[in-house]
């Protein structure tokens, strides 16, 4: 499947028109939320309370805990952590010789099956390296004394990588079984808008790897396309609203309000055979009926690198807000939504500066929130908790 979307960008690419300067140098706009960037931040979050569950990682690019309560982690360059519901620590086995490492792609997103009390089936997406180099998504199964994970299985492949760069790649396992999938474009100029191609879009699969139930295009996993780089994905509680968290050029990082079959307008192929940067994250002009935005950090980017839903009394007036990690800028940014899920209200930073990169954000059942730290050395897995 690589292989062949390689031959269709390709493809595409031989064919591209004189170069578009219609949109040369827009950036993304939002609606409502107070222009490009949204609301200021306001000093209205709860104190943040933080421990340590597992230190000594380097890049741990996702976290999950299981119903016994056990956390697991993986670090990117190669390599399962778990804490075990007895206190002890330590690496669980696995078999990741084939692991691709280069650049933004390595072990990424991971998520546990529903029915993983009775399954033990967890969900990993990861570079690949063989006959050929792609992202996919891995299956596998690990013992009940959380030592050793078996693979099972290549749910997907094809999601495309070249150098490394946006490999994606966030896994959402939804309660019917079904799995989505966050990708990145690979940095390729035509991918994000090639619908042939994995990249740069949202999948919806079945977990034998078929397009889910209800995709614009009943034999394709595609479900959304025009994205960049897809590093969250969340459920709102008590709605059905799927938000995507995406990391933006030089600006406009951006959550989208993911709908199927819309088009979140990136096109990064103005230029015959370039990977165009300077193009608007979302570009009506060069991709008509593109979908705004729900939120954009405007003239800078953050580098939003997750988002999730927290939940809980704890939060106060920030309960059901949208919270990301930053990279960038070190540190959490929650969002609160309007009441129609269409734009922002409010918004307020935590942790600012004090732990470095921020890579993912686990809600946990009490209203926490595990949080992993992506400094490159000496990183965490940090437990935060609204003070009170």
């Amino acid at each position: 499947m690589a292989a062949a979307a390689s031959l269709v960008t390709a493809s595409l690419a031989c064919a591209q028109p004189a170069p578009d300067t219609g949109s040369l140098g827009a950036g993304s706009s939002d609606a409502d939320g107070g222009g490009p960037g949204g609301p200021e931040p306001e000093d209205t979050l709860p104190g943040l309370d933080v421990s340590t569950v597992l230190d000594g990682l380097e890049n741990p690019w996702d976290v999950v805990v299981a119903p016994d309560g056990a956390i697991l982690t993986g670090q990117r360059s190669g390599g399962f952590v778990v804490s075990r519901p007895d206190g002890s620590t330590g690496p669980v086995e696995a078999d990741l010789q084939d692991l691709f490492v280069a650049s933004e792609t390595g072990l990424m997103g991971i998520a546990l099956a529903p029915d993983f009390e009775d399954s033990r089936t967890v969900y990993t997406c990861q570079g690949h390296q063989g006959d050929v180099t792609d992202i996919r998504v891995v299956s596998w199964t690990v013992d009940p004394e959380w030592t050793a994970l078996t693979r099972t299985g290549t749910v997907i492949d094809g999601l495309p990588t070249a150098s490394g760069r946006h490999g994606g790649c966030r896994l959402l396992a939804m309660p019917d079984g079904t799995l989505f999938v966050g990708t990145g474009d690979s940095a390729s100029p035509t991918v994000p808008q090639d619908p042939a191609s994995l990249g740069g879009k949202v999948l919806h699969i079945t977990a034998d790897g078929a397009p889910a139930p209800g995709n614009p295009d009943p034999a394709s996993p595609v479900y959304s396309l025009g994205h960049r780089n897809v590093q969250g994905l969340a459920v709102q509680p008590g709605t059905d609203r799927l938000y995507g968290v995406e990391q933006g050029t030089s600006r406009d990082d951006e959550v989208n309000l993911l709908r199927a079959g819309a088009n979140y307008g990136y096109r990064p192929d103005r230029l015959p055979f370039v990977y165009d940067e300077s193009v608007p994250m979302t570009d009506p002009v060069r991709v008509p009926g593109a979908v705004e935005a729900v939120w954009s950090s405007g003239p800078s980017t953050l580098a939003t690198a997750s988002g999730a839903f927290v939940t809980g009394d704890a939060w106060g007036e920030w309960d059901g807000s949208l919270v990301m990690g930053i990279q960038e800028e070190s540190r959490l940014v929650f969002l609160r939504l309007a009441e129609d899920g269409e734009s922002v209200t409010h918004r307020a930073d935590g942790l600012v500066g004090e732990h470095g990169r921020l890579r993912s954000v686990t809600p946990q059942p009490d209203g926490s929130l595990l949080v992993t730290t992506d400094n490159g050395e000496n990183d965490s897995v940090l437990r935060v908790s609204p003070a009170g």
